[in-house]
């Protein structure tokens, strides 16, 4: 529904912008004399229209772009951020423009700025390399797919559902539901574990049950079974069987993999709190 949204405001801004364009270049006609005899208007139409055409120029080339790549892939399923990608590319282009735009408002030569700017470009470096690594990383996970908006996963300590990625970071949503800015350069040289990777929500549940209840382990896995036969938030029916991970001296460490309907934090906490409560009633039932 957002999406929609989102894509139904981008063709009311791209109309809004036509019609502008339309009109300025329409004065340039009719009102030509009063251009020449005001400096700074004159220099402002002129930016307002370089700013608009190439603006327009960026906006069609992105709805062609996302056109090809949703027909190329139609008949398979696709991880990729590519259109993410090409809105914060479309984004930067037009934000470029934009300050072209002003600099030609101001009577700024855009040429000659560039030419002063590479004096100082080492020292800008320097002072924006870390913003500048993270911009390059974050276009690269974007045209990526090896990550994506919805993916769960593990990067360093924190272990969460990805809900946006910028120029800048990786959002994540933990799961006491806190927001994590994991910076994009840190992806590159950070083990990360895509729990998402599959197109199923893939939930594990650790727990432990005293040794002496292990000759019971059949008997607990039917008990859960029971309790998640035709669970609306299941995909699979039955779940997977339950795995012994290890054996110790007061304890069996088992692990339980169920397949979600979706990736969400509070569904699957919501999940296994039920399961969980399921073992804590078998261990009072068989005490």
């Amino acid at each position: 529904m957002m999406s929609e949204t989102k894509r139904r405001n981008s063709h009311w801004q791209l109309i809004a912008k036509i019609l502008l364009w339309v009109f300025l270049n329409t004065s340039f006609i009719y009102f030509g004399q009063f251009y020449k005899e005001h400096n700074f208007t004159d220099r402002a139409s002129d930016a307002l229209n370089l700013f608009l055409s190439l603006s327009i120029l960026f906006s069609i080339g992105r709805y062609i772009l996302i056109l090809l790549y949703n027909k190329r892939h139609e008949r398979r399923i696709v991880r990729g951020n590519f259109v993410l990608g090409v809105n914060r590319l479309t984004a930067i282009l037009n934000t470029t423009v934009g300050v072209v735009s002003v600099m030609i408002t101001l009577g700024i030569d855009p040429r000659d700025f560039v030419t002063s700017l590479t004096i100082v470009a080492m020292a800008i470096a320097v002072i924006f390399r870390e913003y500048i690594t993270n911009m390059i990383s974050g276009l690269l996970i974007m045209f990526s797919d090896q990550l994506s908006v919805g993916d769960r996963v593990k990067i360093g300590d924190h272990n969460g559902r990805i809900v946006d990625i910028t120029l800048t970071s990786l959002i994540i949503q933990d799961e006491e539901d806190d927001m994590v800015m994991v910076p994009n350069n840190l992806i590159f040289v950070t083990p990360i574990v895509n729990l998402s990777a599959h197109r199923s929500a893939l939930v594990s549940i650790k727990f432990e049950i005293p040794l002496d209840l292990a000759e019971d382990i059949d008997l607990l896995q039917k008990r859960i079974q029971e309790n998640l036969v035709n669970h609306p938030n299941l995909i699979d029916e039955n779940p997977t069987e339950l795995k012994v991970l290890a054996i110790t001296k007061d304890a069996v460490k088992c692990k339980l993999d169920i397949r979600a309907i979706s990736s969400s934090n509070s569904l699957h906490r919501q999940l296994e709190n039920e399961i969980l409560k399921a073992v804590l009633k078998f261990k009072a039932d068989q005490n």
